[in-house]
């Protein structure tokens, strides 16, 4: 198995605890940014190096700027 990157695994970490705090499950949040549900579960988990237009779109699902989304990771 890869190691994953820790820049990926911070960005995962905050999409999931955002997610949770709005109740919402991956399925839901895939719903609301037009992104497949295993797409989220991998970028949840470290796993995805996703572009920046998904992260924006996660962010707004989420209800957040990308910079909000995007807060403590840093390389």
């Amino acid at each position: 198995m890869p190691k994953r990157d820790s820049v990926l695994a911070k960005l995962g970490l905050n999409v999931r605890k955002r997610r949770e705090a709005r109740a919402l499950t991956q399925e839901t949040l895939a719903e609301r940014a037009s992104l497949d549900p295993t797409y989220i579960s991998g970028i949840e988990r470290g796993l995805r190096n996703p572009g920046i237009k998904n992260v924006a779109r996660l962010a707004k699902a989420l209800g957040l700027t990308t910079a909000e989304l995007c807060k403590g990771v840093d390389a």
